[in-house]
């Protein structure tokens, strides 16, 4: 097995220092955190509902609605995990209950049928964190232990999660792209399928009351352009995989997708916060060096 840290795939070879993973750790649990902090309402509400209900994931071993103090007590208990796991405090505990409750609660939350897709793909992050050494540095834990020493360096129960959460996010995007020639065709790419989503989108929110796009009504008018804008999206995602590759193609790769990201909350005010907040790729890069960079970098010297 190959312990050189300048591969980065296979997954199974790929090595990392323990801040590396510990840096994924704290973006994804501050993310979802802050996540779970906006939408508590939202989760909360879910305790008074009674009709409708159709279990997916984990909410499949329900045969009905549960009561609302057990929405409330497992809200409340999987954000003060959600504090743990950011900190890394009694992370092999926290860790695990945090990402399980994430879970529950996104489970919960769709079988009422409101499925986030990006939510999804911030839960399997957890999950893959969860189960990691993912505060042997930068937490709590390491604190607290007397023994822990100051440099473990780079190995493979490091990168392996690491390389993991990449290779998922790739595969989520590859899916889309396949999932949208599977249901439309080339239709899809050739048609009008994806203005007619964006006008779709306004329209809708026009309807129930909303404020739909400045820009929606502006880009539905325009002909010829649309054809691009789908073949272009499908590309984002089925070339997905070359991100693994590293360097500039796969900053290229991100850029294109950030952006493809931005034009759906520009166009039809549909935001997918992980990616747009650039967590999702979080595993493509050396994201300790983000602070340790700021930690040595020495000042310039006044002239």
């Amino acid at each position: 097995m190959a312990t050189s840290s300048s591969r980065r795939l296979p997954v199974v070879d790929a090595v990392a220092p323990p801040e590396r993973l510990a840096m994924l750790r704290i973006l994804s649990g501050v993310f979802a955190v802050a996540y779970l902090l906006i939408r508590l309402p939202g989760f909360l509400q879910l305790g008074d509902r009674r009709s409708g209900f159709d279990g997916v994931g984990l909410a499949r071993l329900l045969d009905r609605p549960v009561e609302g103090s057990v929405v409330d007590a497992v809200a409340v208990a999987t954000l003060l995990c959600g504090l743990a796991f950011a900190l890394g405090w009694r992370f092999r505990v926290t860790g695990p209950l945090f990402a399980v409750g994430m879970l529950a609660l996104g489970s919960y939350r769709g079988s009422w049928g409101q499925l986030l897709h990006f939510e999804n793909l911030m839960v399997l992050y957890l999950l893959i964190i969860a189960l990691a050494p993912a505060a042997d540095a930068w937490s709590l834990d390491a604190r607290r232990r007397e023994d822990h020493p100051d440099d473990l360096g780079e190995s493979v129960s490091y990168g392996f999660p690491i390389a993991l959460a990449g290779l998922v996010l790739v595969i989520t995007y590859v899916i889309a792209g396949f999932a949208k020639l599977r249901y439309g065709g080339l239709d899809w790419v050739f048609g009008d399928t994806l203005r007619n989503h964006v006008a779709y989108a306004a329209a809708r929110l026009d309807l129930l009351g909303g404020t739909p796009s400045p820009l929606a009504g502006w880009a539905v008018r325009l002909d010829g352009v649309w054809p691009f804008v789908a073949a272009a999206t499908i590309v984002i995602e089925l070339a997905a995989p070359v991100a693994l590759l590293g360097g500039r193609i796969r900053t290229g790769w991100v850029l294109a997708a950030w952006l493809m990201h931005l034009g759906g909350l520009a166009f039809m005010l549909i935001g997918f916060p992980f990616p747009l907040f650039c967590v999702a790729f979080a595993p493509l890069y050396r994201v300790e060096r983000w602070w340790t960079g700021l930690l040595y970098t020495s000042p310039s010297p006044r002239a």
